[in-house]
Order: structure tokens, then C-alpha cells, then sequence
């Protein structure tokens, strides 16, 4: 099963993780942050939250922002705690995005960075956010985009080489999964850092309510 292949993978590099994509980590995730547009009042919850550096970001920031993280690497999650132990209004649960242990309508705000190419059913996932997102609540997604030439040949290599990777989408693929799931997108865009990274970033709503898609152009 994928997810037991993606939780020993992470689970061996959680001790260098944020060592090792110091940079990359930096730049998606401070991007991400400002797209979403968190609110302080906002009850948050970030799936496949990995080493909790989002939320070290966002408590920057906002230091009574109630977050929950939740991953399926044990290890990921034992560097998460460690980071925002400190703050007890905020919490880290291990669980698969197709699985989220929470009631239906929980969260104003539903993000995930840097994971859709790992979800094994990312329609699954999907699908569980619809239901813990509260009415009115938005999902804020980042991932890779295969849109973009790197990142179609590194998905190719990835599929040969790392059994944990699962696949890149289109921008077209991805919101074909946001509209199947009951999403409608309010905002999106696709980006590039550096010479090579190429991502998609797409907000939503719970159809009937996000009102009419207004998708942003591309920046570079």
C-alpha cells in the first residue's frame, strides 16, 4: 500500500527533513501562507503537516491560531510537537487524509502543502476535506505541477525510482478533482521558483457557496 511506503520513507528522514529542504520548504510554504490569508479567528487544519513548519509559521504570526496537523509519519509528527509544544491550542494527530478522524464541519480552513503527489486517492482526500470543512470554510492546496517541463520529467523519474511518489497532475487534472469533490475554485494560480521548481496553488469553497470561479492568471 502506497501510504505504508510514504510513512516509512518519512519516517526515516524526519530527523534531516527540514535540514535537507530548507529552502525549498522556505519559499512554498511562505508563499502559501500569504496566498491563504489566514485569519486569527480561523480554526486550521493542515493535512499531511509533515514537521509542523507551516504551523511554526502561521503561530508566528498569529500565537493563539488554533491549528491541528495531521500526517501519517509518526516521526515527521514527533518533530511537529517538539517545534509548537509550547502551544497548547495546538495539536498533531496521526491519520491518512482519506481517513481524517474529525466531525463533519470542523474547520474554517483546510490546507495541504507539497503532498497531492503522494496521495494514493487523492479524490478520497478530497472528499474527507468536503466533509470536516465547515460551511463557508475554504481549502487552500500547493503542489507540484506538472504543467511545468521539470517537473513532468521528474515525475516520470520518480515513478522508476522512489516507490513512494504516486503522480504529478496538470492544473487541469487537479481542479477536474477539486470540481468532483463538490469544489468550486474561487482562485488559482501557477508559479515557478528558481530555475526549476513549477507549482499550482488553487483556493475553494463547498459548491453553492464559493460563488463564481475566478481563477488568476499564471505569474512567473
Amino acid at each position: 500500500m502506497i501510504e505504508t511506503t510514504v510513512r516509512k520513507q518519512y519516517d526515516h528522514l524526519a530527523s534531516v527533513y527540514d535540514r535537507r529542504w530548507k529552502n525549498y520548504i522556505a519559499n512554498t510554504l511562505t508563499f502559501l501562507k500569504t496566498w491563504a490569508e489566514i485569519s486569527p479567528l480561523d480554526n486550521v487544519l493542515d493535512v499531511a503537516c509533515g514537521t509542523g513548519e507551516f504551523e511554526r509559521l502561521l503561530l508566528t504570526d498569529y500565537s493563539t491560531l488554533k491549528i491541528v496537523g495531521v500526517d501519517i509519519s509518526e516521526e515527521m509528527l514527533a518533530v511537529a510537537k517538539e517545534k509548537c509544544g509550547v502551544y497548547p491550542q495546538v495539536s498533531f494527530h496521526t491519520a491518512s487524509a482519506s481517513a481524517l478522524p474529525f466531525a463533519n464541519n470542523s474547520f474554517d480552513v483546510i490546507v495541504s502543502a507539497n503532498s497531492f503527489h503522494y496521495f494514493d486517492d487523492p479524490l478520497a482526500a478530497l472528499i474527507e476535506m468536503q466533509r470536516v470543512l465547515k460551511p463557508n470554510g475554504k481549502v487552500v492546496i500547493l503542489d507540484w505541477c506538472k504543467d511545468y517541463l521539470f517537473c513532468k520529467i521528474l515525475d516520470i523519474i520518480l515513478k522508476v525510482i522512489d516507490p513512494a511518489h504516486q503522480k504529478c497532475y496538470e492544473q487541469d487534472e487537479f481542479h477536474g478533482f477539486l470540481s468532483s469533490a463538490n469544489f468550486v475554485v474561487s482562485r488559482a494560480t501557477k508559479f515557478r521558483f528558481g530555475l526549476f521548481w513549477g507549482l499550482m496553488v488553487a483556493t475553494g469553497g463547498k459548491a453553492g457557496e464559493a460563488g463564481e470561479a475566478e481563477e488568476a492568471g499564471e505569474t512567473e
